[in-house]
């Protein structure tokens, strides 16, 4: 009976490690806020692209999804020199989804519903100048360009965005339906191998599954590379340099600036801003030398 209750004891061990290895490289990859609480428990509740007091906050910000990495230290830092702002809510979603969170009035995320107004809205220059008439003022405040996430080692030997078409490549995709970034990709598959190489990743690597596409990428391109479901996955250059920061079994393939686009990051200050001056105050400070500095450091550009 004895030797029964250790072999049992032994499989429980083992499936808790298991369980435990299944979730290494989950998010969140920030750090969290501080509270009397701390409950994340990885692939059940984690909630990795909403930040800080969503009760009564002082400012809220719509980030593009791909600036995740910046939100720790860019929130720490706008406290500091505005010490008067001590809660702020943020969100890291595709702009797509954000968009229609204002447009809407409200987003579910699991069994949360969440009815905040955004001050302050950041997303791609095209998007932002299609939703121009919702902003009292813009400014560009960065710059990014495309880059290809791999596993570490390279090994399938990936060179550049044509060798994303061979049939023996898995792909992570971000979904032009739901991510702006799929459409850049697109284009600059056209740039690398004409209209046939975008035909042959997004419409027969789709249908036979070998091109897989996300709804976030910046949360499921990573997770698909680092556990072992996909080959490649083009991202933004910030993205996959933040994957190495993290010192994640992941490496960067560059895209040479022919073949490559640029995407401007805009920020937009809502003309219906709940909290109008903390939303003008965040403006100047994403303007600043030590928001510049910030994003530098991530992989982005500024300007």
């Amino acid at each position: 009976m004895k030797r029964k209750w250790m072999l049992l004891l032994v499989c429980c061990q083992l499936y808790t490690a298991a369980v435990a290895q299944e979730h290494r490289f989950d998010p969140p990859w920030n750090t969290p806020p501080q509270s009397g609480v701390m409950f994340t428990v990885p692939g059940v509740d984690n909630v990795p692209d909403l930040y800080g007091d969503i009760n009564d906050p002082q400012l809220v910000v719509f980030f593009a999804g791909n600036q995740f990495m910046c939100i720790d230290e860019l929130i720490a830092a706008f406290k500091k020199a505005y010490p008067r702002y001590t809660r702020v809510f943020a969100e890291t979603l595709p702009p797509g989804i954000l968009a229609k969170q204002i447009e809407s009035g409200s987003l579910t995320m699991g069994n949360l519903r969440i009815t905040l107004k955004p001050d302050v809205y950041t997303a791609g220059k095209t998007r932002i100048d299609a939703m121009a008439q919702l902003f009292s003022d813009t400014v560009v405040y960065a710059y990014n360009k495309l880059a290809i996430m791999v596993q570490k080692g390279n090994p399938k030997n990936i060179k550049g965005l044509k060798d994303l078409g061979r049939k023996d490549v898995r792909i992570a995709m971000p979904n032009p339906e739901f991510e702006g970034i799929g459409k850049r990709i697109e284009a600059a598959y056209v740039k690398a191998g004409g209209e046939a190489l975008k035909q042959v990743i997004m419409n027969e690597k789709v249908k036979d599954g070998s091109t897989w596409l996300t709804q976030i990428h910046h949360r499921q391109t990573p997770m698909q590379l680092l556990y072992g479901k996909s080959d490649a996955g083009p991202v933004w250059y910030s993205e996959a340099y933040y994957q190495t920061l993290l010192q994640h079994p992941i490496a960067l393939v560059t895209i040479p600036d022919q073949e490559n686009i640029q995407a401007t990051y805009m920020a937009g200050r809502l003309k219906t801003a709940p909290h109008p001056q903390a939303a003008k105050d965040f403006m100047q400070f994403l303007q600043g030398k030590t928001a510049k500095t910030i994003y530098k450091k991530y992989g982005f550009t500024t300007p």
